[in-house]
């Protein structure tokens, strides 16, 4: 999963006991290599890297995203066929987010996410805190929602990584075969969303 499903499953202020750690762990897992980086982290904060990383092994080894991923493939995706999935998966989350996130609107959302990482920055890796200045001018989490912020999404990776030029494809893949993508998702999203509830009670 991509940025705003790593925020959303972080949990809420009311409900999450360090709900803010929880939250700055998860986005700065991104950037945390080894061992030695998370245990620079208080422990809340390492717990919300954890959670970050059970998601993204709960994600890649389900099966109905391995369908997803399958299809990607084979539209001619190769390996970039995940990092596809999981951008289009935020943009499924994004456009309908009030479906799957009743309490607040995808923009009340967003803003309070950036106001958070706002005043943590200091803790994220360095190049997250370059990344995020992109992301908060440019309101990437709201961005999901329009098929144009996909595109967007997916033409700034490929940029960024030499050898991801197929990426420029990908958002036209992912839209041409929408309610295959959409079927998916609404499978995954409630197994995932269990999965980590299960998680942070074991975790906390």
């Amino acid at each position: 999963m991509n940025f705003l499903a790593h925020l959303l499953l972080s949990g809420t202020p009311a409900a999450t006991p360090d709900y803010e750690d929880i939250v700055v762990g998860n986005f700065a897992a991104e950037a945390v290599r080894g061992r030695a980086q998370v245990l620079a982290y208080p422990e809340a904060v390492q717990r919300g890297i954890r959670l970050h990383r059970f998601i993204d092994s709960f994600t890649d080894s389900h099966p109905v995203v391995r369908r997803s991923t399958a299809r990607l493939r084979a539209a001619g995706l190769g390996k970039w066929a995940g990092v596809v999935a999981d951008v289009g998966y935020d943009h499924l989350l994004a456009r309908d987010f009030t479906q799957f996130h009743p309490a607040e609107s995808l923009p009340a959302f967003a803003q309070r996410q950036y106001a958070l990482l706002q005043a943590r920055r200091e803790e994220l890796p360095e190049r997250l805190q370059h990344m995020f200045q992109y992301m908060r001018r440019d309101d990437w989490l709201t961005g999901y929602a329009r098929p144009e912020g996909l595109e967007r999404a997916l033409h700034g990776l490929s940029r960024r990584v030499p050898s991801a030029g197929v990426l420029v494809t990908g958002a036209t893949a992912f839209l041409q075969e929408l309610e295959a993508y959409e079927a998916d998702f609404r499978e995954f999203w409630p197994e995932l969303r269990a999965g980590v509830e299960s998680r942070i009670m074991f975790d906390g």
